[in-house]
């Protein structure tokens, strides 16, 4: 691939691997900034070590050691994370190609995110949790080359105590009208202690019904 033809935000291949060009500085020889998708790991590679790939409908791949399974035929709800495809931000916005983002709000025309920019509905694609039926795996480039065994690896090396967040993660609160998220600022044994004030039992907020971790890919 050319570093001209690199932009911030492509999906693309780098051993083997999918990762997200972060930011790209010519003046330097690892002049591409990567972040591999599945652990959020960041790495700097030349753009002849990269392949560029274009995400379709039904792609499939792991972000920080969850699945998600891409869907432009559905809206979002709120609590669904969304992969921007077709970036037309207004000038108080401020996503971009492959941004990641968690839906807030739902209005007429798009949504509001979790990082307060308005996306329009033809802007962006639902990313489904798990695999859908009919998806394609797409985390390697040669889609032969993972395996289910080598899959649980990657989320259990991501994710290895399910059961205790770590200080600094972020929680969306789901059973609440209003939008509230809150940072875990201090745990003691199995009670996790939130920036909002609240405190919850670790197996309270590791409930997907009540909490939803939220992404940060680096950006």
């Amino acid at each position: 691939m050319l570093l001209i033809n690199v932009r911030k935000g492509q999906f693309v291949y780098y051993n083997n691997e999918l990762h997200k060009v972060y930011s790209v500085n010519p003046f330097v020889k690892q002049s591409v900034h990567l972040i591999r998708l599945h652990d959020l790991e960041q790495v700097l590679a030349t753009a002849k070590e990269i392949t560029y790939y274009r995400p379709k409908n039904l792609d499939s791949f792991i972000v920080n050691g969850k699945r998600y399974t891409l869907n432009k035929e559905t809206k979002a709800e709120v609590g669904d994370y969304i992969l921007v495809i077709n970036p037309k931000p207004d000038s108080l916005d401020h996503h971009h190609l492959h941004a990641i983002e968690m839906v807030s709000s739902i209005e007429d025309r798009g949504v509001i995110s979790n990082k307060s920019n308005g996306i329009k509905h033809d802007e962006y694609w639902v990313m489904e949790p798990g695999l859908l039926d009919n998806a394609t795996r797409i985390d390697k480039e040669d889609p032969g080359d993972q395996t289910l065994e080598e899959e649980l690896d990657i989320v259990n090396t991501v994710h290895p105590n399910f059961t205790t967040p770590k200080i600094g993660d972020v929680y969306q609160k789901n059973d609440e009208v209003e939008l509230i998220q809150a940072m875990v600022v201090a745990i003691r044994g199995r009670t996790i202690y939130l920036g909002n004030g609240e405190q919850v039992q670790a197996e309270e907020i590791m409930n997907t019904n009540k909490w939803s971790y939220v992404i940060n890919p680096f950006e």
